[in-house]
């Protein structure tokens, strides 16, 4: 919706999804996830009981090297 100019800032998607600001930038750093990673967290199997075993916590720190060769080192998926 930002690309093609839907919305004007991060702030109105914030609004339209019912979420504050930083979540919005949380969720939003997920596209510095290497393309492999994002690729297995595409594939993980469906989870049937419990909790999910990977989070969006779980990923800011890899989210946040922008290195992706670094990326994979540092990710647990």
């Amino acid at each position: 919706m930002l690309d093609e100019k839907k919305v004007r800032s991060m702030a109105e998607l914030a609004r339209l999804g019912s979420v504050s600001r930083a979540r919005i930038t949380q969720i939003m750093n997920l596209n510095n996830l290497s393309p492999e990673i994002q690729e297995k967290l595409l594939f993980l199997p469906r989870v049937e009981r419990g909790r999910d075993p990977v989070n969006e916590y779980d990923l800011r720190a890899v989210a946040a090297e922008m290195d992706w060769g670094r990326q994979s080192v540092q990710s647990t998926i």
